[in-house]
């Protein structure tokens, strides 16, 4: 939900009322005294003008007790006379429950007031109501049309927010055209969070040719206001050499400004660059510290982050359960890589009851999203039967996706199925080649298979020095086969 804005500066329109002049000018000298006087005197010839600056004066403790209650009974004396100024203000105070019990109703009712004025802060603040619901229906074209008439009047954050919703195709067709528009409006009069975006979309190559030193000059403007975002973005482009000299120490540093903001996707960052001592030492703790921050916070990345730190014990008491139950968070929101993980725990019963069916589900969504690993888990599941109907032709599908995609295990897999005619017609020669993908990448079961391939004569020349070599590589890794395989051919003589 978007925090609705407060009114932060004094506008006064048309003549003033000599008091009010006095009174104003005393004011932004800081001599809140004679404001307060002039401005006493002034409410009491009921000048809407002054009571609404009396109001902000004990919104904001200037000059007497800070009292949101004396306030809201201030604005509401203008707000009542139709000064949209003190409308928007007393909507505000509804909205955020200071000196009157909240109430997004009362809310509404006072912004719109001060709409019919055209009150610019005030379409901006009813936009964000209808944008989240608040004491309204929700309505994603009536929050798109008073941003828009807020933006037009010059409301940098109503220019941003028009520009968002132009970005994300919320209340009217997306069109990046447009909201590069009103991001630049906003970013180039100082608009910290439309510097961000504007940033943001250039960076990313949305409806503009990708330029990254330019979305680095907008991101380091953001960010040196301040901007979370931007901060993190910023860490982003160092940390990848992007628009800039690739600086893990200055990516660190930057996503650690962010962090401590709180800002999820920085304490996520920063716990990578803890993990893999990129910027920083390495220290397995202190990423599980970051890691965990973010999680807290509902960020599926960090989640899954944790999930791991707990299953493979870096940083934490290693323990099953509790990566489940962080995977499972992560999984939840449709992270690929947690509903992978959380399927392998099912499948193999760390943490959670063993439960092949289970398995096959998750490993199912995160092929949905396109997930290589998910491929292969899910293929060796059709393959063996385990969680779903035994089903060589589709092991080969999914098999072949996640080979195409360089990885080993699916590469090995496929072409065994390959040799042997599973699911597929037999062809060594299909075979061969996939092995050799899976060697390449020194698969050790895929060093045994070319081994046997090349001592057995199929597909290839027999050629036992050659079969010996893929053997003891395997052997050399650990592979029980592998080691079993380089024996006999040692025992016989053979390479």
């Amino acid at each position: 939900m978007r925090k609705l804005i407060a009114i932060i500066s004094v506008f006064f329109c048309g003549a003033l009322h000599a008091d009010i002049q006095t009174g104003l000018a005393a004011y932004q000298r800081g001599n809140y005294g004679v404001a307060e006087r002039e401005f006493r005197s002034a409410a009491a010839a009921r000048n809407t003008q002054a009571m609404y600056s009396l109001g902000m004066m004990y919104e904001r403790g200037h000059g007497v007790r800070q009292d949101d209650a004396e306030a809201a009974a201030w604005y509401r004396k203008a707000a009542g006379l139709g000064n949209p100024q003190a409308q928007t203000s007393l909507g505000l105070m509804y909205a955020n429950g200071r000196g009157v019990k909240q109430d997004d109703a009362e809310a509404v009712t006072w912004f719109s007031e001060a709409v019919e004025q055209k009150h610019a802060e005030a379409q901006f603040n009813l936009g964000l109501m209808y944008e989240n619901g608040r004491g309204v229906t929700q309505d994603d074209q009536a929050a798109m049309r008073l941003y828009r008439n807020a933006a037009e009047q010059g409301h940098l954050q109503g220019q941003y927010n028009l520009a968002r919703m132009y970005q994300s195709g919320r209340g009217v067709e997306q069109d990046f055209v447009a909201a590069l528009k009103w991001y630049r409006k906003a970013a180039e009069q100082g608009n910290a969070d439309a510097q961000y975006g504007y940033g943001f979309m250039i960076a990313n190559g949305y409806s503009v040719p990708r330029d990254d030193v330019e979305a680095l000059k907008w991101y380091r403007a953001a960010a040196e206001q301040g901007n979370a975002q931007a901060q993190n973005g910023l860490g982003f482009m160092y940390a990848n050499g992007r628009g800039v000299k690739q600086h893990d120490v200055e990516a660190a540093a930057w996503y650690r400004k962010a962090a401590e903001q709180g800002f999820a996707a920085g304490q996520d960052n920063l716990g990578r660059m803890y993990a893999s001592g990129r910027g920083v030492k390495r220290d397995d703790t202190m990423a599980v510290t970051w890691y965990r921050k973010a999680a807290l916070q509902g960020f599926a990345n960090a989640q899954n982050h944790l999930g791991v730190a707990y299953a493979s014990g870096r940083g934490t008491t290693q323990n099953d359960a509790e990566a489940a139950v962080w995977y499972r968070k992560a999984a939840e929101q449709n992270h690929a890589d947690a509903q992978n993980n959380l399927g392998e725990l099912f499948e193999n019963g760390r943490g959670v009851q063993q439960d092949a069916v289970e398995a096959v589900t998750w490993y199912r969504k995160a092929v949905e999203q396109g997930h290589v690993a998910a491929h292969y888990n899910l293929g060796v599941m059709y393959a063996t039967g385990r969680g779903v109907a035994q089903n060589n032709a589709e092991a080969v599908k999914l098999y072949r996706i996640a080979a195409q995609h360089g990885h080993a295990g699916a590469q090995n897999n496929l072409g065994n199925m390959c040799e042997h005619g599973r699911g597929v017609p037999q062809d060594f020669a299909e075979a061969l080649l996939w092995y050799r993908k899976a060697v390449e990448q020194r698969h050790p079961d895929g060093q045994n298979n070319l081994g046997v391939m090349y001592a057995d004569g199929r597909g290839v020349k027999r050629d036992d020095a050659e079969a010996t070599k893929w053997f003891r590589k395997s052997a050399e890794q650990g592979y029980v086969r592998g080691q079993y395989n380089l024996g006999v051919m040692l025992a016989q003589g053979r390479g």
